[in-house]
Formats: C-alpha cells, sequence, structure tokens
C-alpha cells in the first residue's frame, strides 16, 4: 500500500481557493456530456497532460471497482458515470492541486493483486450490489492495510440496507456511523457550511424551480444526505458513504448544461471530492 507516511511528507499542498475553482472551471472548454458503454475507451475531448515516468507509480490513480449487482451479473451499476465521471474528477484534481495525478483511470476487481497499489477506490450505486465471498476478505484486507474506499450514489432505505448487509460481511465489528458536518473531511480543503446533496441532471431540472434536489424513491425519504464512515482502531475513516446523493453525476456531467455545473459541480461536487482524496490521502 503506497501511503503518504505522514503529515510532513505530503507529496501537495493546495494552493487554489473555491473562487480560482470557479474561475478555472467556467473558462474550461465545456465539453459535451454523455453516458458511455463501460467497454468504451480513450478519452472522448477531455484534455490529457503529461506525466514523468520515473514517477509513474507515484501518481494519484483514480480506481473505479467493478462488482456484481442482483440480476446483471457483473455488468450492472459499477458502470454508471463510466467514464467521464473519473476523467473529469481526474482533471480537476490535476489542475486545481499540486498533487501529481493521472491521467488514465482504470478498473479494477477486488480480488485484483494490484489493488493494493492504490490508496483509494471508489464504488458507485451499490443498491445491488453482491460481493463474493473472495471479495470480502481482499476488501477488509485491503481497508485495513491503510487503504480507502468512497462509496457513491445510491437513494433510500432499500438501496441503503443491500448495501449495509453487504459491508456487515466485511466488517461484521464494525457499524457505520454519521459523520459530523464539524469532521475535517468536510474542511480539510474546502470549508464546505453543508453537508451537500447532489442530485443527477435529470433530477435537478425537473426539481429547479421548487427547490428540490433529492431523488425521490418509494420507500422513504431521500431529501437528507447522508454521510457515514466505518473506521479503523485508530480511529481513520476506511469507508466513507455518500447516501441520498450523486457526486459522480456532478462530475460527469460538467459539460453538458452550464446551470447543472455551476450550481451543482463546481459548489458541491468537486469541493467534496477533493476534500475527500485529500483525507483519504494523508491519513
Amino acid at each position: 500500500m503506497k501511503l503518504i507516511p505522514s503529515r510532513s511528507n505530503r507529496i501537495f499542498v493546495w494552493t487554489l481557493s473555491l473562487v480560482v475553482l470557479l474561475s478555472l472551471c467556467v473558462l474550461a472548454q465545456q465539453r459535451r456530456g454523455r453516458q458511455r458503454d463501460w467497454r468504451s475507451e480513450g478519452r472522448g475531448d477531455v484534455p490529457t497532460w503529461p506525466i514523468n515516468p520515473k514517477f509513474e507509480k507515484e501518481l494519484f490513480t483514480f480506481v473505479r471497482i467493478k462488482y456484481e449487482s442482483h440480476g446483471y451479473g457483473r455488468g450492472g451499476g459499477w458502470a454508471t458515470d463510466f467514464r467521464d465521471s473519473e476523467l473529469n474528477f481526474s482533471l480537476r484534481l490535476q489542475q486545481l492541486t499540486t498533487l501529481k495525478v493521472s491521467p488514465e483511470p482504470i478498473v479494477l476487481e477486488l480480488t485484483d493483486p494490484k489493488l493494493f497499489d492504490y490508496p483509494f477506490i471508489y464504488i458507485i450505486e451499490p443498491g445491488a450490489l453482491m460481493f463474493r465471498y473472495e471479495e470480502v476478505q481482499a476488501l477488509r484486507k485491503y481497508l485495513l492495510n491503510g487503504g480507502f474506499l468512497m462509496v457513491d450514489d445510491f437513494w433510500g432505505d432499500t438501496e441503503y440496507d443491500n448495501f449495509y448487509r453487504e459491508i456487515k460481511r466485511v466488517f461484521p465489528d464494525r457499524e457505520p456511523e454519521e459523520v459530523p458536518l464539524e469532521h475535517e473531511i468536510f474542511h480539510c480543503v474546502y470549508d464546505l457550511k453543508e453537508k451537500p446533496q447532489l442530485p443527477s441532471i435529470d433530477s435537478a431540472w425537473r426539481g429547479r424551480d421548487s427547490g428540490i434536489t433529492w431523488e425521490p424513491r418509494y420507500d422513504s425519504d431521500t431529501s437528507v444526505p447522508h454521510y457515514r464512515a466505518i473506521r479503523d482502531d485508530a480511529n481513520r475513516i476506511m469507508v466513507f458513504i455518500c447516501h441520498n446523493t450523486d457526486l459522480g453525476d456532478g462530475w460527469e456531467r460538467e459539460g453538458e448544461d452550464r446551470w447543472y455545473f455551476e450550481e451543482f459541480s463546481i459548489k458541491k461536487a468537486y469541493p467534496l471530492g477533493i476534500n475527500i482524496v485529500t483525507y483519504a490521502m494523508t491519513h
């Protein structure tokens, strides 16, 4: 596991404020957002950047986890927002911080031996997720050895209950707990005044006039975003669970609609995403 050993040895220093983020993003080339098939390759029109091959293994790389879903096998929800979401987020992370970022995000399964080369992994839409036994063992080992898992984009009690059952197989001895707004993960780079809620772009447009920022579900009230965590014995967050919110759409859709981009991507999705990566890479 290649993690930064201490705060004094951090490989990046944050130099840009949210005002700079707004300025850079507004002036950036607006790209047409689109949902691509998970087998898609290439970058579309997301620009790349040079990397020093001598330090290729020291770059931050966005890792999406491929998993099995009820009724879909390994072709289910894991590929939501693929792959513009991580391409855009990696680009903004490279532009707006001094962290050295790989321009090429990757997809791994939890049983891939290469998993332990990467300190940050991302699971999206876990509402129908199913872990195999060997994946449960691999994920537990990865997290207890210093890895960090971000979980994103699922709504309502039914989807949460499914994820809860699966993550309890990984950590039967640990309980997800609500993370208070005062926690450093909401303030370590961008000082967030509230726990942000990100709707999908379609839900955002439907609720634009009413101020509704949530995706309705038949089974529960989804108007309140929840950010929960599972911690290790040193109180480090190992699993950060973003429920009743969709940061991934805020990253993916930045070039599709100016209003959504400025209201949700700039103000919420990128600031919190950068905070989460900062926390993951410094703890």
